[in-house]
């Protein structure tokens, strides 16, 4: 392989290249997934090709192919250098990049059970398993299961002299029950809506979360959300679930730190940010509780990994601190704007992709409370759990989300469920009114297989960890 990248490389150089790098990757996924008692979906699929990017003339050129020989490895060098070259007759100014050093290693996620190993029939048969009980409750009218697994393999080398491979195993899944009563649309996942919770691990993180034995509570909070109270409507004290939590953090602080929205390259898919840059280390982003990481070292994480699509290796790096915002995910183009280096965060979705600067890890540090003192301590407050329909402006500023159910909380204890509670808020006011979080006892890292950026929109694998947080004075309901 390190012949291949070495062709690359130099007939990028000869082509007039003043930087350049290549990723050959392969890439293997398999999805199954059950509805009422039939399999829907039993899909494979792999991808194995290469792309190239070259600095020429301070302007970026990009090009890629399936045909992994040396032929088309010389031939698309020299196209992205054509590429390069013409898109610098339109640059506004030469691309300045942050140093990085030339690494020569590999990386390796966990995987103690091979998934594509994993006899189809096993598969299947838990997935039958969760979704016969799922049928089983009363008024369940959509019962759904699947699995899904993805495998990459990368080599990455760049004119640095960096030469890095890495191999990165994930898994996830899910269950759902949805139950229907006149016009309302009742779901309840387990362990989160969407696809399910994922991390970097083999078949045996699917034996841990366990849908079948899940199943029957699933079904049963399905069919009583039909007499479930509707949600109030007004100033309410909240607490968040944990995978709410993470999707709070996703959407109101992973996407507004990234520099490249900040910087206006990226805006038409998913829109700029709040948070220009006279704010960092000026702007009260939330309460002095409320500390946030991007974290590409957490094991076992679906942000995680050795290196990322630039060689630059993975970091902790402080993005909320005592409530204050204090960095930018940032790559080695854009670092260079606050003076810095680059923290790592350049990846793409495919050989076929050039790297845009994405969310690793974004965590939420544990506070002091257990989830049981902290609904003792709130008088008249309403506990939202797992996420059912959001929404929030380009901006990230001004957010609306809407659960699958919620629970009264009254005289600090738990009472009456709530069907589709809702909440809405502004990002920085909603984060100031934090006034607990949970211990590290009810810390998960949660799996994000979906976060959509960029055209052609691109799909990252990202993660959050956190825990059940409290949050002061939230509008909740709909008024008339």
């Amino acid at each position: 392989m390190q012949e291949l990248t070495d062709l690359c490389l130099n007939a990028a150089q000869l082509h007039g290249a003043s930087y350049a790098d290549i990723r050959i990757e392969e890439r293997t996924s398999e999805s199954i997934a059950i509805k009422n008692g039939l399999v829907e979906e039993l899909a494979s699929g792999s991808s194995y090709g290469f792309g190239v990017r070259v600095l020429v003339d301070g302007a970026w050129g990009f090009a890629s192919s399936s045909m992994v020989d040396t032929q088309e490895i010389e031939r698309v060098a020299n196209l992205a250098c054509q590429i390069a070259r013409a898109s610098a007759t339109a640059k506004d100014k030469d691309v300045d990049l942050a140093p990085v050093e030339a690494v020569v290693d590999t990386y390796r996620s966990t995987c103690e059970r091979d998934p594509f190993t994993v006899p189809l029939d096993e598969k299947l048969d838990m997935l039958h398993a969760a979704n016969e009980t799922l049928r089983g409750a009363e008024g369940v009218a959509i019962a759904a299961s699947q699995l899904h697994f993805y495998r990459k393999k990368q080599t990455f080398a760049s004119t640095v002299g960096s030469y890095i491979e890495q191999e990165i195993t994930e898994s996830g899944g899910n269950i759902s029950a949805t139950a229907i009563d006149g016009g309302d649309i009742l779901p309840r996942s387990y362990p989160n809506s969407g696809k399910g919770n994922f991390a970097q691990a083999g078949y045996e993180f699917i034996d841990r979360i366990d849908l079948a034995g899940n199943a029957e509570r699933i079904a049963a909070e399905a069919s009583a959300l039909r007499k479930a109270k509707p949600c109030p409507v007004g100033k309410k004290t909240i607490i968040l679930s944990g995978d709410q939590v993470a999707l709070q953090v996703h959407e109101s602080i992973g996407h507004p730190i990234e520099l490249d929205r900040v910087l206006g390259m990226e805006a038409s898919f998913a829109g700029t940010s709040f948070l220009t840059l006279d704010k960092l280390g000026r702007l009260t982003y939330g309460s002095d509780i409320v500390n946030v990481v991007a974290d590409a070292t957490v094991p076992g994480a679906l942000g995680t990994f050795g290196y990322d699509d630039e060689g630059v290796s993975a970091q902790c790096v402080d993005i909320i601190r005592d409530g204050e915002f204090v960095g930018y995910l940032s790559s080695r183009e854009t670092a260079p704007v606050l003076g810095q280096s680059s923290n790592g965060t350049m990846r793409a979705d495919g050989w076929n992709r050039i790297p845009l600067i994405r969310m690793t890890n974004i965590n939420l540090l544990p506070g002091t409370w257990s989830l049981d003192d902290l609904i003792a301590d709130t008088d008249d407050g309403i506990l939202f759990e797992v996420v059912k329909s959001w929404s929030i402006d380009d901006k990230r500023l001004n957010f609306q989300f809407q659960c699958e159910l919620g629970w009264e909380i009254k005289n600090g204890k738990r009472g009456a469920m709530i069907k589709t509670p809702n909440y809405t808020g502004m990002t920085p006011e909603f984060w100031a009114n934090c006034d607990g979080i949970c211990n590290e006892d009810h810390w998960t890292v949660w799996g994000v297989p979906n976060c959509g950026k960029g055209e052609p929109m691109q799909v990252a694998h990202v993660a959050h960890g956190t825990a059940p947080a409290r949050f002061r004075s939230v509008q909740v309901g709909v008024g008339k």
